[in-house]
């Protein structure tokens, strides 16, 4: 069994209070947790109006399997807010 976890910060520059901000993360992440399948979270710069700080956990067989996933999550997200991804770090336990 492999534990993956992928920490990503995002900004957001079109957010112009906490609630645009927590307006535009929802969607994407009930989006993430629906099609993959994993735990998603805002865990960083919970009170800044444009940056958000969000890990991601997925638990699979293989560190291949988890490595595709978290790459097509981020692909996503880019999508979504392109450009806006700033920093990005994945952990295998």
């Amino acid at each position: 069994m492999v534990i993956g976890i992928c920490t990503i910060e995002i900004v957001i520059p079109g957010a112009r209070s906490l609630k645009d901000k927590r307006r535009t993360l929802r969607s994407i992440l009930d989006r993430l947790r629906h099609r993959h399948n994993v735990s998603v979270s805002e865990v960083e710069h919970q009170d800044l109006w444009q940056r958000a700080g969000l890990a991601i956990a997925a638990v699979s067989s293989s560190q291949k399997s988890i490595d595709a996933m978290f790459e097509s999550i981020l692909e996503e997200i880019e999508a979504a807010l392109p450009g806006y991804i700033t920093h990005r770090q994945v952990e295998f336990i």
